[in-house]
């Protein structure tokens, strides 16, 4: 598979950015990727989701965070 160079751009750029999260946000993400969110958050972000969307992702976190002694 060819990546043409904007692709790569792309990619260094998300791979800094991860790299920059707090564990809180890597938390986030990683609930958004597992709901299939993800990818919208990653080009429209959070703004882009509904009420119900965002409330899943905040319930999933705040219990994982207790979970994890993270709060």
């Amino acid at each position: 598979v060819e990546v043409d160079f904007d692709d790569q751009e792309i990619i260094q750029a998300q791979e800094e950015k991860a790299a920059e999260l707090t564990p809180r946000e890597k938390l986030k993400m990683e609930i958004a990727a597992e709901l299939g969110l993800l990818e919208r958050v990653e080009q429209e972000g959070w703004e882009s989701l509904t009420l119900a969307e965002c409330g899943r992702v905040g319930g999933i976190l705040a219990q994982r965070m207790k979970e994890l002694n993270l709060s």
